[in-house]
């Protein structure tokens, strides 16, 4: 496993991050669950990426059991807030973002998490407010770093317009071969401020791995067949999509890689990339994605791909 340095911040993270969006507290019934965890830990993930809203806590609350008895300082840990968490806790008000940081850490077991990520953008609350807010808890040892998810490069400027504060060192947005939006805008913006990404769905939803053929059938433990973990998936199961995918398997069989290796080798060749948050239901998924790190993938393969996916990248 490969680290890397998450923006400006002091935190050297792996390469891949294991997420728990969908899967664990949820999808993956407990020991499997805490089966991955101990597959990522051995092969040299330190990464664990969470939020207040997976399972409405369920996925805090497991890890808070799962990583107990593992020393604090030997793995980096990644929150998030803003969804609605009852019918009156949502958005990223000061009052929220000190109920939420408690309410993590009593789910956590933990006094402190590594990163505190802005899970949306906040319309409704100013973001003087929102930010002077994440100080405080950066300032009480509740959170080390800040960061945010999806966020424009507009909103993301003006986060850093606020001179005054903590800054944001990380940028959460979905990256993959056949979502490049953050290309545009913004990892340039970041890359010139300090801010590295965390993507996620760097998989396109397991569609990346091949796993979905063409007219086949869905796998029957697939996330795709799964009531519990399906979600934005139908738009990723077109033909012309899976055809593409397919066309990429002499490209990775010329390398000696599978697909999903394939896959989190374009992610993590754009520097600015400092993790690729990965899901598992199985420790052996857990150590297929692990074993891309360090994957360098050179010109021509970067061209391959961009020419096998070029009438089906999105958006």
């Amino acid at each position: 496993m490969q680290y890397r340095q998450l923006g400006n911040s002091d935190l050297e993270v792996s390469e891949i991050v294991l997420g728990s969006w969908l899967t664990y507290g949820v999808g993956v019934e407990s020991d499997s669950a805490r089966n991955c965890l101990a597959a990522a830990f051995d092969c040299g993930i330190n990464f664990i990426d969470t939020a207040n809203i997976y399972g409405k806590g369920a996925a805090e609350s497991f890890l808070g059991e799962a990583l107990q008895g593992r020393a604090r300082d030997s793995y980096v840990l990644a929150t998030k807030l803003f969804f609605p968490m009852t019918d009156t806790d949502s958005g990223l008000s000061a009052e929220q973002v000190h109920k939420q940081i408690d309410d993590s850490l009593k789910r956590l077991k933990t006094d402190y998490v590594d990163l505190y990520q802005c899970h949306r953008y906040d319309p409704d609350t100013p973001l003087e407010e929102t930010m002077r807010a994440l100080s405080e808890v950066v300032e009480s040892g509740k959170a080390r770093y800040i960061g945010f998810s999806e966020w424009t490069g507009p909103q993301i400027q003006a986060a850093i317009d606020i001179e005054d504060g903590a800054s944001f060192v990380s940028s959460q947005p979905q990256y993959s071969m056949i979502w490049r939006d953050p290309d545009a805008e913004v990892i340039p913006l970041c890359r010139e401020n300090g801010i590295g990404q965390i993507v996620w769905s760097p998989l396109g939803q397991g569609v990346l791995t091949g796993k979905y053929k063409p007219g086949g059938d869905l796998p029957g433990n697939s996330r795709a067949s799964n009531p519990l973990m399906n979600q934005f998936m139908d738009r990723l199961l077109g033909d012309s999509l899976l055809i593409a995918v397919d066309s990429l398997r002499p490209i990775a069989e010329n390398l000696g890689i599978s697909l999903t290796q394939l896959a989190l080798a374009w992610v993590l060749r754009e520097p600015n990339v400092s993790s690729a948050i990965v899901g598992a239901s199985r420790p052996e998924q857990v150590q297929e994605n692990a074993s891309a790190s360090g994957i360098k993938l050179d010109e021509d393969t970067l061209t391959a791909i961009d020419q096998a996916l070029a009438e089906v990248l999105q958006p």
